[in-house]
């Protein structure tokens, strides 16, 4: 499998249209190639591309900050001495000074197929910068890591924000190159917008199920550690909205269906199997004990249950992490119905709603956990129509 950027630096050919014309890159520390040479430096030694400027996501160019809500800085690079702008720094959307920076610029983030990770919003936000400039985009295609499985209800309009790009649902079944398609097509967008699409990638094919297994995993974030995480993350990723650890501070974040100190997890995991034994299918769920060294209940001992999303344990089709968090979520409050679940601080800069809505672009997953009468088949409800809607329209914007 060749992805869009091992192919555009192998193909003089598909280099040739950025001849005369100024480059940037977005990119962070997982936009390797396959022989691990990062694009910035695979870019730069391609003498038909004059690159002029970088721009680094969420985490920064190099992936150095650990946290949410931690901002990276501009600075200069000092091997090439071009500039590499912040888009989660004093500006998460690019201003018209950094887009007068190039003419083309070239997308290469490896994503993890959720709405949540903030790199499908950076960019739809460079979309919207170069939207009537004459600018042109091309995303260099990288795998979805969860694959073509679509869940979680969509976001409700209103609701916008870093974590919530449009009105998708939480996992998107996409790869960016393709989300670029359906953001040009569903805001209108005026924009010269390329993807150089990967080669030969597979994704319903096994085991990888939208992973090849002849790639090495990069954390495209800190703790996006494992292909397990990126394929649990649209359910784990509740977990920042609750009180529960999802395992930060620990070799494991994200791969977690809770931790506390305070909560029995096995009494949780029967609880579990009662509301809904249908949605623990997939993965294998197991009991865990863990300190977290920073973040939530740091130095404190968390009684919690590990995902196993991965070897002989792992069923593609049956595998709902959203579902899977939103249970465990219910059988706390069924257990703990006092429970102090919903964690109130700002997230992502929106300072007016719960991080758990936000989250969720919408109310109606914290409404299911707290009605003490709603039952598996209410939240089905809600979200199956929203998944069945957006299977279809996602449709025409598939290249693979």
């Amino acid at each position: 499998m060749k992805t869009g950027l091992d192919r555009l630096v192998a193909d003089a050919a598909l280099r040739a249209p950025l001849a005369g014309r100024r480059v940037a890159l977005v990119a962070h520390p997982a936009s390797l190639t396959q022989g691990l040479v990062h694009a910035l430096d695979a870019l730069a030694a391609c003498t038909d591309v004059n690159l002029t400027a970088a721009f680094g996501p969420q985490h920064g160019l190099k992936g150095d900050k650990q946290d949410n809500m931690v901002e990276s800085p501009d600075y200069r690079d000092p091997a090439l001495g071009i500039p590499v702008f912040s888009l989660y720094g004093e500006v998460r959307r690019p201003t018209p000074a950094m887009i007068d920076a190039a003419d083309v610029f070239l997308f290469d983030l490896q994503d993890l197929g959720c709405r949540i990770y903030t790199f499908v919003t950076t960019l739809l936000y460079l979309l919207e910068a170069c939207h009537g400039t004459g600018k042109a985009v091309w995303v260099l295609d990288r795998p979805n890591p969860a694959g073509r499985p679509v869940e979680g209800t969509r976001l409700v309009p209103g609701w916008e924000s870093f974590v919530g790009a449009g009105p998708m649902p939480m996992r998107h079944g996409l790869t960016l190159g393709e989300m670029g398609r359906w953001f040009i097509a569903h805001y209108n967008l005026d924009v010269d917008y390329r993807v150089i699409a990967m080669d030969g990638w597979q994704p319903d094919a096994a085991p990888g199920f939208g992973w090849p297994q002849d790639r090495i995993w990069i954390n495209p974030s800190p703790n996006a550690a494992s292909l397990a995480m990126a394929r649990a993350y649209a359910g784990t990723v509740m977990l920042e909205g609750a009180t529960l650890s999802e395992g930060r501070g620990t070799t494991r974040p994200l791969e977690v269906l809770f931790g506390a100190p305070d909560v029995d997890a096995l009494a949780v995991r029967a609880e579990m199997a009662r509301v809904a034994p249908h949605w623990l299918a997939g993965a294998a769920i197991r009991e865990c004990w863990f300190e977290p060294t920073f973040h939530k209940h740091v130095g404190h001992l968390c009684h919690g249950l590990m995902l196993h999303p991965e070897g002989g344990f792992y069923d593609h089709a049956a595998f709902r992490p959203w579902r899977l968090q939103a249970l465990a979520f219910k059988a706390i409050r069924n257990l703990y119905p006092d429970y102090p679940l919903w964690r109130d601080f700002p997230y992502e800069y929106v300072l007016d709603r719960l991080a758990i809505d936000v989250i969720n672009g919408g109310p109606a997953l914290r409404e299911w956990v707290d009605d003490r009468g709603a039952q598996a088949a209410d939240l089905d409800a809600v979200a199956s129509p929203d998944e069945a809607s957006w299977i279809e329209e996602r449709q025409q914007f598939l290249l693979y």
